[in-house]
């Protein structure tokens, strides 16, 4: 199996001339830029804030710009829009969709729900704004095990829609959760064959992993975290080598704040392909993110009943965070 660790790729005149049109967009619009580590290069690097979910959720909170430019995928822009209703919420492409979030239908989540009505339900935040209104909490992979260990013991949950995040906090908090069978294409196209090879390949390599990861991946992992928590630990940690679990677009940043190190996307079963890489959050690009800015569409529309009922989870999850 032949590897290649993660570089930094050149930017081309065509690149830096767009970037500099967006900048100056942004001032004479009094817009803001949140995106997410799973954006293209480009993107990240003309964004105003730059971070994972709850950062991000965090973020939108507080900015008090006309316009919030989220690149990332609709249930972030969504999450952007709940908490800022009277804000126009801009997406560079609206097909920037979310498998873990397709594969909970918020009839089907309903019907759930009605079986388990003792139960309170804990929503990871990569869902729709429906399964939100659904929801008694919303957390994120930063903040979960806080959110649940929040909950007492006695209270039965029901965890949606990631089935391997809600399995390792499972483990995490000794709970005993009602699991949502849904889970992240990108995080479950991992071999764990290939990363025991790897991590043979590379002794000295420490094997880091999302735990959106599936159980047996997370199982040999050095280190479980959120994207956040990832950088967080190869910027602190003393190896020089790291085999990353995650959507590839974080190496970017990994290798921006630790230019000495070398990073290396697992890889997956796949073999067409060297790492995983979320294609609903590469439908963004520099030139969308432009076009976006510049005609003020497409926008981010929701029902303001929606938004009222959706936005009571979040702010419980931001006032715990």
């Amino acid at each position: 199996m032949k590897v290649q660790a993660f570089t930094k790729s050149a930017r081309n005149s065509k690149t830096i001339a767009l970037s500099k049109k967006i900048i100056k967009l942004k001032q004479e619009k009094d817009a803001v830029i949140l995106a997410h580590y799973y954006q293209e290069e480009a993107i990240q690097e003309v964004a105003d804030y730059l971070g994972d979910s709850l950062y991000l959720a965090q973020q939108a909170a507080k900015v008090d710009n006309d316009i919030i430019v989220f690149a990332g995928v609709h249930f972030m822009a969504e999450t952007a829009k709940i908490i800022n209703p009277t804000k126009k919420v801009l997406l560079p492409d609206l097909k920037a969709g979310c498998s873990l979030a397709d594969s909970c239908p918020p009839e089907d989540f309903a019907k759930f729900k009605a079986k388990h009505s003792d139960a309170i339900v804990v929503s990871y935040i990569n869902c729709s704004a429906k399964i939100k209104t659904l929801s008694d909490l919303v957390c994120t992979s930063s903040n979960a095990k806080k959110i649940i260990e929040s909950i007492p013991k006695t209270q039965k949950i029901i965890f949606a829609p990631d089935k391997n995040l809600g399995a390792y906090l499972n483990k995490e908090t000794r709970r005993n959760m009602i699991l949502w069978d849904g889970s992240c294409i990108v995080h479950e196209a991992f071999s764990f064959e290939k990363i025991l090879s790897l991590v043979k390949n590379y002794p000295k390599a420490k094997f880091i992993a999302h735990p959106e990861s599936e159980s047996p991946i997370l199982d040999i992992a050095h280190f479980i975290g959120s994207t956040s928590e990832l950088l967080n630990f190869v910027q602190k940690n003393d190896a020089n080598e790291f085999i990353v679990a995650t959507e590839v677009g974080i190496l970017f940043e990994m290798q921006k704040s630790c230019p000495k190190k070398t990073f290396i996307p697992a890889p997956v079963e796949d073999d067409t392909c060297a790492c995983s890489e979320c294609a609903f959050m590469k439908l963004n690009t520099l030139e969308k993110l432009y076009n976006c800015l510049n005609e003020e569409t497409p926008e981010i529309q929701l029902d303001s009943n929606l938004m009222d009922a959706a936005r009571v989870p979040i702010n419980r999850m931001l006032e715990l965070s």
